[in-house]
């Protein structure tokens, strides 16, 4: 049994400390911290409702490592979980290595001033992490996360060889708003805006943004557009299963999301350059958000369900092979379950997983690592157990381009 210390109180944070209170022989003692204490006290006041589990709360400034050490300190928890921005990773990743902590989180890092995310700068604490003898785990959420854990477990399992891979992720829930995000809008606008990429032949591709689109037909969903994008999980596959010769992103839009995304746009609201406005300096898409609906508030309304998952051709036994692995996600068996959206279920439970897998010392370790570099199939065990159950089905064609 181990101590915890989760950081951030949104959709995500709430969803973990929900399935990690359920938890309680691997989580003996779980401290939610936020910038926003009474943001911490709703989520506690949930987990004691729902779970019947009493759990510390904390007020903490993420961005600022002293105040993080200190409260590390006092703590005392043997793995800190990062389910804050991705802004803050590195200052939580320092305060980590002040203390001597284990890190885990589920989105990599990006710079507030450029709409930019890539590994580079938390790889870069690989040898720091080794010498302090601690560990990271990066991307333990469902998209960085498990659809890595997916492709370990087709490498490890399915395939003797991987070709390519399709990362297919739909969301079929309505929330019955005009438009909102089902995550935080500020990274969700910055991901859907940015130009497209996909690896292809040992280089990166790109293009515009949502411009190459085709139709799927997502089980328990129905058919959906789907657009290419650039998504973090790409640049780790890439570097750690090579042999890979195309490794692309689609996620899914509604028409009508995506209008309203193209006039906020041509009206300059996604911008995130600082622009003046009586007198103070803002930027747009950050007072966008303030008046967008809190994602944490959707979950009473949205209905339907999502899909994520993996699609592979490669060969098995000298033959080839085109397999598909997902998981669908019940909107209101979510909610009812943790009082959170599916969006918020799929990315909280696989770090609660990740942290398990951490404490229970099934994945250990020293350095940074990404999800795919280890074991799957612990993982695998666990998303059956604990709400996020998967399948396998063998298609007869890859996808095509």
């Amino acid at each position: 049994m181990s101590k915890v210390l989760v950081i951030g109180a949104g959709g995500v944070g709430s969803v973990a400390v929900h399935k990690m209170a359920m938890n309680p022989d691997i989580f003996s003692h779980i401290t939610l911290a936020s910038r926003r204490l009474i943001s911490c006290e709703k989520v506690a006041e949930s987990v004691k409702k729902l779970v019947g589990v009493d759990i510390d709360v904390a007020q903490v400034d993420a961005d600022n490592v002293e105040e993080t050490i200190a409260l590390i300190q006092k703590v005392q928890p043997k793995l800190v979980v990062n389910l804050a921005l991705p802004y803050q990773d590195l200052a939580i990743m320092d305060a980590c290595l002040a203390t001597k902590t284990d890190y885990l989180d589920t989105a990599n890092y990006e710079p507030r001033d450029t709409a930019k995310f890539e590994y580079s700068w938390q790889w870069a604490y690989q040898e720091r992490f080794k010498e302090a003898g601690i560990m990271a785990l990066l991307g333990s959420g469902f998209d960085p996360g498990v659809t890595s854990v997916f492709a370990s477990y087709i490498k490890k399992h399915l395939l003797d060889t991987i070709d390519t891979l399709d990362i297919l992720d739909c969301n079929g829930g309505d929330h019955g708003q005009h438009f909102a995000t089902n995550f935080n809008p500020e990274i969700n606008i910055r991901e859907v805006t940015a130009p497209s990429r996909h690896w292809l032949n040992g280089e990166w591709v790109e293009g515009p943004a949502l411009s190459h689109k085709q139709v799927f037909d997502f089980d328990q969903v129905g058919e959906k557009n789907m657009y290419l994008m650039y998504h973090e999980e790409l640049e780790s596959l890439a570097t750690h299963y090579p042999e890979i010769k195309r490794i692309r992103f689609w996620m899914t839009f509604g028409d009508a999301y995506l209008k309203h995304l193209e006039v906020l746009q041509n009206v300059g609201m996604t911008r995130i350059d600082p622009v003046i406005y009586n007198g103070q300096e803002i930027i747009p898409l950050q007072f966008l958000k303030a008046v967008l609906p809190e994602p944490s508030s959707l979950g009473s309304t949205t209905k339907g369900k999502t899909n994520i998952g993996d699609i592979a051709t490669g060969q098995k036994d000298g033959q080839e092979k085109t397999v598909y692995i997902y998981q669908v996600c019940d909107h209101e068996d979510a909610y009812a379950e943790t009082g959170n959206q599916a969006v918020s279920y799929t990315t909280g439970v696989p770090a609660m997983i990740g942290a398990a897998m951490m404490l229970t010392g099934a994945w250990k370790g020293e350095g940074v690592f990404n999800i795919e570099q280890f074991d799957p199939d612990p993982f695998m065990d666990m998303l059956n157990k604990h709400g996020l159950p998967w399948q396998v089905k063998e298609l007869d064609a890859p996808l095509a381009f």
